[in-house]
């Protein structure tokens, strides 16, 4: 099993994306575990059901893609990630010069609220570690950097050996962890990723010669043919709401989150429970720049402004590509033209004593026949 974590430190979109095109065994959404109250006790029993159903089956493999921010929407790690975030910070207050010596497990546990130290006590080792050594400057765990995929497998592994004591899981589970992090942004753009920043670029160069301030550069009609975009300029003053930061409201602009009522989240929801129990992955294949695949814009863009999606596939357009061959196999027929022997070797004695039957075959030439000649 894969445990693939995907980058999304506040919000699933990426996940979802990702979700969409290759269509894994599992996919958490960290919106939909926030919005549920699942915990990772209901995580791991998902996908502890989800080995044993499908070992059933026949089928002991499979993918399940994590969002890098998982973690903290989990209702029970979000306050233990608070509480040592607090903890910290008194440590610090108390003494700047040493102000982290002796986060070990045991003391920690001592200073959060007994709910907190009982999910603490209920991680593996190393991410106990991760929620003490890593942190930002300012003291505050970096959930970015908790390997939510390897906790999950963990766990999973934990849960499955529980049933193989009880006689409840008898078949094989091996587990492999990946970050997909920045990587995933180093490909060249895209046509559409090219098209739409040369877009924005140009529509924020309209709105500063136009004397506008206070605007966030924006594009309308994206599912259509660039030629048809329609560039505006929203007022950030529109988008601002109040948030309450450090004791104090503030207006920021609220955070784009996955909306778990809206057409992309749907799709996903529809289709998933066919994922889970089947051989269903898809490989969509790298960016393309030319064919009918070069211009597909994202799913869940088509699915939020059309409320359906149509993307050519790949996988078909190459099925139907007539490869292009050496001339020798364009004729009506072939002939094997006799060359030299290779050279002896230093070691020939023994590869003809293994091999008596080819040892001393010269090398041959595949020519196209003459008229007349037989293949």
């Amino acid at each position: 099993y894969h445990f693939i974590r995907l980058m999304g430190r506040e919000a699933s979109h990426l996940t979802l994306e990702v979700a969409l095109r290759t269509q894994p065994t599992i996919c958490f959404i960290g919106e939909e575990v926030k919005a549920k109250g699942q915990t990772l006790a209901a995580l791991t029993a998902l996908i502890a059901d989800t080995v044993a159903d499908r070992a059933a089956k026949g089928m002991e493999y499979g993918v399940i893609l994590i969002p890098e921010g998982l973690v903290d929407f989990v209702p029970e790690m979000g306050a233990l990630i608070r509480e040592i975030n607090e903890v910290l910070a008194r440590r610090e207050a108390m003494d700047d010069s040493n102000s982290y010596e002796g986060n070990t497990a045991d003391t920690i546990s001592d200073e959060l609220t007994i709910a907190s130290a009982t999910v603490y006590d209920y991680l593996p080792d190393a991410i106990k570690q991760q929620l003490l050594l890593d942190r930002d400057p300012h003291g505050n765990v970096q959930v970015a950097k908790i390997e939510s995929e390897r906790l999950l497998g963990a766990l999973v592994e934990a849960e499955l050996a529980k049933r193989r004591e009880a006689g409840q899981f008898t078949a094989k589970f091996n587990s492999q962890f990946h970050y997909f992090g920045y990587e995933g942004r180093c490909p060249p753009p895209s046509n559409f990723d090219a098209n739409y920043c040369s877009a924005l670029g140009r529509t924020a160069g309209a709105l500063i010669g136009g004397g506008c301030t206070g605007m966030m550069a924006s594009l309308k009609g994206l599912t259509k043919p660039p030629e048809e975009w329609e560039p505006r300029g929203a007022p950030l003053t529109g988008m601002l709401c109040l948030e309450r930061r450090k004791g104090k409201d503030k207006p920021v602009i609220r955070k784009a989150l996955v909306e778990l009522d809206g057409a992309p989240f749907a799709a996903l929801k529809g289709a998933r429970d066919g994922w889970r129990l089947a051989p269903s992955f898809e490989q969509p294949g790298p960016i393309q720049f030319e064919g009918p695949t070069a211009e597909c814009v994202s799913l869940t863009l088509q699915h939020e402004q059309l409320g359906t999606a149509d993307v050519p596939s790949l996988k078909a357009e190459r099925s139907g590509y007539t490869p292009r061959l050496p001339a020798a196999f364009a004729g009506a027929g072939i002939k094997l033209v006799r060359g030299e022997v290779p050279a002896a070797r230093a070691d020939n004695e023994f590869v003809s004593e293994l091999m008596p039957k080819t040892y001393g075959a010269p090398r041959l030439e595949v020519r196209p026949t003459g008229e007349g000649e037989g293949g």
